[in-house]
């Protein structure tokens, strides 16, 4: 670290959104750009090769290791949740799925006071931030950073799948992220070349070419504020700890775990828990840390009776063999994340927009890579989208070095029950159509011979898992509303020249994976912080099955 570190916007954390302001933010070269990253180099085959994203987010290296209190209703299950310790956060650790999320998820979020992040506002910046090699004309962006492609489908259960489900009476889409998210379909990557595609190669590999950005390698401690305005952020490195001084402003970007943590250590939250740490209060905002969401799912697993699945791949020839060509080549099954079937669809009448969300897989492997099942297999993870469950991320010291406890409060709605018991019979409800007769064997996962209420709940408490979703931390609402953190332009409520842009303002947690909504929300939060006009709202209409309120397909 220099003697002297300053510049007009301060970021911290170089994730989804981090990225994308830098990018954003450096890009008339009039104003100068801090990022600060504790994690190292995405360089190296563990990150870079799409087919190896089990590994990065089970090494300390790149993950920041953080851990679920004890969750009640799972039985005192300690459940991972990782996030990016790394070059690009989270998109260098992610499966490298690619979901917008529904247009009447973003229109929630303005009835819920974050005005002007309706679907017609935020549409335009999903366009300007994709190049989308394929999708719906019209609806997707051909010029933007982030590469997204479909998968390309070459193993038979992948398109099984998607006729399955057209068997069972759903419907299908050709691009879900397009006018219909409904349906199944092909599962969309942010893979290009081969390589994952993530937010340190997108947006801010380009960006630290330019004089006006640069990287400071270094732990953020708390955000320094005096009279109410934030002036910089205590870092340290090395066993140095410095200010990074802001000019203009400190954005943080640092997840939905490290955002919330990161302004309680600064004297941000709810005052009484700050004085029980020893924390000067410097603003009331009771809802800092609350309001934490995230998305669960359950692997569905059926043997196939035919060799074609991934379970031949597991050996160690196999896979020298498919590093080895991905390493020339960037091609073959290393240069996939084997997620290329996907589905959104909705559990009953009267539910106006899908609730469901499937990720299908031609293999039995868990998502860490751990305990694939014996034999060759296929599986579907599949869980409800808008659980009504709510947990929280608190200290539990003044110590910045010290992990925040992660309280998720997992199944503490009894909808969540029903809603996860529906998931499983529907699933063997799809994995039952003509579509797989050729290829299914047993049922692997739950098991035949749990059929009953009763025994589907002890295989969700057992068996449940985290989609490593997590949102909602630092909720953003109208700047009168007191579980409002930051308002509508990402401004922090209470404390000047602060914002904070990441999943942890998301008022609700979107339908889908969480790298498209949080690429976006860099994106739009730029244009607010830049004080420019935002982009025109959309007059496109989204697809809303004329169904809905009869039938849930």
């Amino acid at each position: 670290m220099s003697p002297m570190l300053e510049a007009d916007f301060v970021i911290v954390g170089s994730g989804s959104a981090g990225s994308a302001l830098a990018s954003r933010l450096s890009e008339d070269g009039r104003h100068s750009v801090i990022v600060i990253e504790y994690g190292g180099t995405d360089f190296g085959p563990f990150i870079q090769m799409p087919a190896a994203l089990s590994f990065p987010m089970n090494m300390s290296r790149y993950d920041w290791g953080f851990t679920s209190e004890p969750e009640p209703h799972l039985d005192g299950r300690v459940l991972v949740t990782p996030r990016g310790k790394v070059l690009g956060g989270s998109s260098s650790i992610n499966g490298m799925v690619y979901v917008r999320g529904h247009a009447r998820d973003f229109d929630h979020w303005a009835e819920e006071g974050a005005s002007g992040w309706a679907y017609a506002d935020v549409l335009p910046y999903f366009k300007r931030m994709e190049t989308a090699h394929g999708g719906e004309d019209g609806w997707r962006g051909a010029s933007g950073p982030l590469h997204v492609r479909p998968g390309k489908q070459r193993n038979p259960l992948y398109k099984a799948f998607v006729e399955a489900g057209r068997q069972a009476g759903f419907e299908t889409t050709p691009d879900y992220n397009g006018s219909k998210q409904e349906g199944f379909g092909v599962m969309e990557q942010t893979i290009h070349h081969g390589r994952r595609w993530s937010v340190a190669n997108a947006y801010l590999r380009p960006a630290l070419k330019r004089k006006n950005v640069s990287l400071v390698n270094g732990f953020a401690r708390r955000v320094v504020i005096e009279n109410q305005r934030a002036i910089g952020v205590e870092v340290e490195a090395r066993k140095q700890i410095q200010v990074v001084k802001a000019r203009r402003e400190v954005i943080v970007a640092a997840s939905s775990i490290n955002s919330p943590k990161l302004l309680m250590l600064s004297g941000i939250g709810k005052a009484a828990h700050l004085k029980e740490h020893g924390i000067e209060v410097v603003s009331d905002r009771p809802g800092v840390g609350q309001n934490l969401q995230d998305h669960m799912e359950l692997y569905i697993q059926q043997e196939s009776i035919l060799p074609i699945t991934l379970h031949s791949k597991l050996n160690l020839f196999s896979k020298a063999m498919i590093g080895a060509e991905w390493l020339f080549f960037k091609s073959g099954l290393g240069a996939t994340n084997h997620f290329e079937s996907a589905a959104f669809v909705r559990s009953k009448p009267g539910v106006d927009y899908p609730d469901i969300q499937y990720h299908f897989l031609p293999a039995a492997i868990r998502y860490d890579g751990k305990a694939a099942a014996r034999s060759h297999g296929f599986q579907a993870h599949v869980g409800p989208m808008r659980s009504k469950s709510r947990g929280a991320v608190t200290l539990k010291s003044s110590d910045p070095w010290e992990k925040p406890a992660i309280r998720f409060n997992y199944m503490s709605h009894e909808d969540d029950w029903a809603d996860f018991r529906h998931c499983i019979r529907l699933t063997r409800e799809i994995f039952g159509q003509k579509a797989f007769d050729a290829y299914r064997g047993s049922e692997i996962s739950p098991g035949i011979r749990v059929q009953s209420d009763d025994e589907l709940d002890a295989f969700i408490r057992e068996h449940a898992e985290s989609a490593f979703h997590p949102c909602g931390t630092c909720r953003m609402g109208r700047a009168d509303d007191p579980r409002s953190v930051v308002d509508p332009e990402c401004r922090v409520i209470g404390v000047e020249g602060l914002r904070v842009a990441d999943s942890s303002i998301f008022p609700r947690v979107t339908n889908g994976n969480l790298n498209g909504p949080s690429i976006m929300t860099g994106e739009k939060a730029a244009d607010h912080i830049l004080g420019k006009q935002p982009l025109a709202p959309s007059n496109q209409e989204p697809w809303i099955n004329p169904r809905w309120r009869v039938s849930d397909r």
